[in-house]
């Protein structure tokens, strides 16, 4: 079938930021359509966005493409990703990090980000008519890192190198691509910086955070342009979070 909306695509759909922005899509209009690993948890979100879900583990190539194809199947095209599943590890000093730690890391950080920006692309490259929009989720970690972060730094960073690829590859296919940098958005994930994180020069410190919901402002904005505009990167972060004089 063909979707009479815009239709999104969002991993990481089932918690955190990626259920925030599946709300906000589908209560923007959108068909949304979220992966994630938990099955229960997507089902939840979907009965609230009346859209498609699918588990989907993003280290898998093969089972990203066979959510791509559902997503095709229920709706006849994709107009917009939001490229959003990642992971953190364990804080550790650079001389501790173990090999497995660092290569789950890039699995999921990286090489999921590649399979989902890689199906996403072909899907929009192929359609008619043509194009659509990659948002691929980095990180302030994609700039300054974080003390005993060095595997999420570095898939991070790998991230804008990523995006500005598929930008300029992109440009021939009417793709959008750009990135969203987000410090400290309330979520699950970081409920732990109230009681205290790690700084620069050795300390423990709270850090603020704040709504998720300006996150999903943000995307909306980016992803309502029209396909000749482009928000390359965008820094959404708590207004005194440690980053600028970060250290």
């Amino acid at each position: 079938m063909q979707s009479q909306k815009k239709v999104a695509v969002i991993t990481g759909g089932s918690s955190g930021i990626g259920k925030a922005a599946a709300l906000g899509l589908a209560a923007a209009g959108y068909d949304v359509a979220i992966c994630g690993r938990r099955a229960d948890a997507l089902q939840t979100v979907a009965v609230e966005t009346k859209g498609y879900w699918a588990e989907c583990d993003v280290t898998d190539p093969t089972a990203v493409a066979h959510f791509f194809a559902g997503v095709k199947e229920r709706y006849g095209r994709i107009d917009l990703v939001f490229n959003n599943a990642g992971r953190f590890a364990p804080a550790v000093s650079f001389g501790d990090l173990d090999v497995v730690t660092w290569r789950e890391m890039v699995d999921t950080n990286l090489n999921g980000a590649f399979y989902v920006a890689r199906e996403a692309f072909r899907a929009m490259r192929d359609q008619a008519p043509q194009g659509g929009r990659i948002i691929n989720n980095g990180s302030i970690s994609a700039y300054v890192p974080r003390p005993g972060a060095a595997s999420y730094t570095a898939t991070k960073h790998a991230i804008t190198g990523l995006t500005k690829a598929i930008s300029l590859d992109g440009r021939a296919f009417d793709i959008a691509c750009g990135q969203i940098d987000i410090g400290n958005a309330a979520t699950d994930m970081t409920s732990h910086m109230n009681a205290g994180s790690l700084q620069a020069n050795g300390t423990i410190m709270p850090e603020p955070t704040f709504d998720v919901r300006h996150v999903v402002d943000a995307l909306l904005y980016m992803a309502g342009l029209p396909l000749s505009a482009n928000v390359q990167f965008m820094t959404v972060m708590a207004t005194t979070m440690p980053y600028i004089g970060r250290g």
